[in-house]
């Protein structure tokens, strides 16, 4: 499934590689500091082109609602305008995972789409975070060496980091009967940024201090706390 204004995040290759910020990273930042100067009005009319075009495209390929349910467009323009949000450091106040499952029945099939949902919220995390470290190094805030052990624990964290998500928002679900009489269940779901840093600290620490790393205050000054 195709994921909703996605954009190339570049990771970090840990020992031998500069974390000077890479150009996917850079035009991640400037698209994002250019967001944030929009007006309110402004960024409406933004998102609402952008949601025209994609429940246009999702309704084609066969996706409907539950009755009961916010229409697919709503659905969509919530999702945009809470994936819009960016704090002071242009950190996203929201981060979004979605995936999409099949079952025999709408609940296993929802069931197992909101498990990998999760499992891609925490690759987004993950992501983030190596996006912050970057960022700390390119301002010299953090010594590459550090930065360099707190990323292999980044990078090796994503399970951890899964099993730390606490409650997350829905934001959008819809479904479509595949050609098998199945069900298609996809799910977006948001979690918010305070939280999600506070899971990849729990988990990226857990993982430094199994390799008997004490990193803690470099950690906490990555992660703003």
């Amino acid at each position: 499934m195709k994921k909703f204004l996605t954009v190339a995040m570049a990771l970090i290759i840990v020992c031998g590689v500069s974390f000077a910020d890479t150009k996917d990273q850079k035009e991640i930042r400037k698209e994002r500091q250019e967001i944030t100067k929009l007006a309110k009005k402004e960024l409406n009319t933004k998102v609402g082109k952008v949601v025209k075009k994609e429940a246009k495209r999702l309704k084609k390929e066969g996706w409907q609602v539950k009755p009961g349910a916010l229409p697919l467009d709503k659905q969509l323009e919530r999702a945009y305008l809470m994936q819009y949000e960016y704090d002071k450091d242009l950190f996203p106040k929201y981060i979004m995972g979605e995936a999409s499952s099949v079952g025999e029945s709408y609940d296993a099939a929802k069931t197992a789409a909101l498990s990998l949902a999760i499992t891609n919220l925490a690759g987004q995390i993950q992501t983030e975070v190596t996006a912050l470290i970057e960022n700390t190094v390119a301002n010299k805030q953090l010594d590459p060496e550090d930065a360099a052990s707190v990323v292999e624990s980044v990078m090796a964290s994503k399970n951890l980091i899964s099993q730390s998500i606490g409650r997350t928002i829905p934001v959008m679900e819809c479904f479509r009967i595949n050609s098998k009489k199945n069900n298609e269940v996809l799910v977006r779901i948001a979690y918010n940024s305070e939280m999600a840093k506070q899971a990849a600290k729990k988990a990226i620490r857990q993982d430094l201090e199994e390799k008997g790393k004490k990193l803690h205050g470099q950690l906490d000054q990555v992660l703003g706390f």
